[in-house]
Formats: structure tokens, sequence, C-alpha cells
């Protein structure tokens, strides 16, 4: 079973239900049930893919936060007051309305939720903005606006001018260089985690991005297989790298 993805085991536990005897599901009904809804939180915040022999260390950071806020709204508790430094950091843009959704969800239980933030969806989504600036350091410490997100995106506060699109950062275009793209390290076969035996070729002398969906495998393939393996070819580390050919 824990070796099943967790929307798999939820499918399972489903119709084991339907298979037991009368005197079977007096016994177990109320556990089933139990493990149905805990293993619903963990979809509900899109963690359906993983599997529950995974370690927690080899666990994504975005994953990692959402299994514990997953862990409360399955504690059901209320009058709680919730704070969060930055719960997007690591969260790729498609994920961020599950996170939103979760963090609702333990609003609407009748608790506190208090979110130190710089994201738009999650400012957008909430009840009560506070804030803080104008500056940073000696320039900042005051309190700026407070009030629900339509009232900021009137305000002239520097928050409101950057969410109502009055101001933009302009972002220049880099000239694209192409000089010397001849030296390679290349990864063969990873396998670690969720990646699905690939290779990838990473320019040297270049400033590379891995990007993609929490869970999908930049981690595994960055942390797990490309540090450790080279830290054990250089400096002769213990530390076993991630499955992969070479």
């Amino acid at each position: 079973i824990v070796e099943m993805s967790i929307d798999e085991v939820k499918v399972f536990f489903e119709t084991l239900l339907s298979k037991l005897s009368i005197n079977e599901l007096k016994i177990s009904k109320p556990i089933i049930k139990e493990v149905i809804n805990r293993i619903q939180f963990l979809i509900d915040v899109g963690l359906g893919y993983l599997t529950l022999n995974r370690k927690a260390g080899t666990l994504a950071g975005g994953e990692e936060q959402r299994i514990r806020l997953a862990t409360q709204i399955g504690s059901n508790l209320s009058g709680v007051l919730y704070i969060l430094d930055e719960p997007s950091v690591g969260l790729h843009a498609r994920d961020q309305h599950r996170l939103i959704e979760t963090l609702k969800k333990l609003r609407d239980l009748g608790n506190t939720v208090i979110v130190v933030e710089h994201d738009y969806q999650t400012m957008m989504a909430s009840d009560w903005i506070v804030d803080i600036g104008p500056g940073a350091g000696k320039h900042g410490g005051k309190v700026v606006f407070e009030g629900t997100p339509k009232e900021i995106l009137k305000s002239k506060c520097l928050t409101g001018e950057y969410l109502s699109g009055r101001k933009k950062v302009e972002v220049n275009k880099p000239k694209k260089d192409r000089s010397d793209l001849s030296k390679f390290l290349v990864i063969k076969g990873a396998k670690e985690n969720n990646l699905k035996n690939i290779d990838v070729k990473i320019p040297l002398g270049k400033f590379i991005c891995v990007t993609g969906v929490s869970g999908s495998g930049k981690s595994s393939l960055v942390n797990d297989i490309l540090a450790r393996a080279l830290l054990k070819k250089f400096y002769r580390a213990k530390d076993e790298p991630g499955e992969h050919k070479e």
C-alpha cells in the first residue's frame, strides 16, 4: 500500500469498504473512513502523486510545506492563530491556487491566518492587507496601508501602485549570447524519485535556471543527483547520489 501513489491508496480503501463483511465493517469502517479523510487532505493540496514510503528528506520544499498544512486541516482545530512566512517560496505559479485554497480552509474552520507574502495571487485572495514600508531598513517600519484588496488597488502606496498596474517592472531583454556552447555537463539516465530516466545537458560557464511545478523533480535532479555525484567524484563525499547512469 505504501508503494502506491496517494491517489491509488484512496481508490484501494474505497474499494475495500465494498468487499468487507458486515462484522468486518463494524470494526474497520471508522478506521478506513479516517484513512480516506487524511488521504483526501493530501490530494486537496495537490500531493496525490506522492507515495507514502517517500522519505521526508526527499520532498521538495513546497511539498513539505503543503503536507504540514494538510495535517493542520486534518486536526480540525479552531480558534488557532497560524503565522506563515512566505509559504509560496519554492512553489510554481500553477500550484499557488492550491496553497491559497488550503489557507482559506484553515480560516473557514474558525482560525486566523496571518501570512507574510509578496505573491500577487495570495494578496488578492486575502480578506485584509497590511502594507509595511515605505522602504527598507531605516526607510521602513511604518504602516503605509491597511484595508481590503480592492481598497489597496486605489491606494497610492507602492504595493498598490504595482498591484493595480499603474507601475510596472520593466524587464530589459538581454542580448542573446550563444557564444561557446561547446562545453556541457551531461547527466544520463536520471531516475531518482519522480524523474523518468531522463538525460540533461547543462552548458558550462552560463547562468542556468531549472524550473517546473512543485514535485516535478527539480531538487532530485540538481541536489540529489548532480550535487552529490560531483561531491563524491571530487571530494570523496560519503553521501550516495540519487539513481542515475553517469
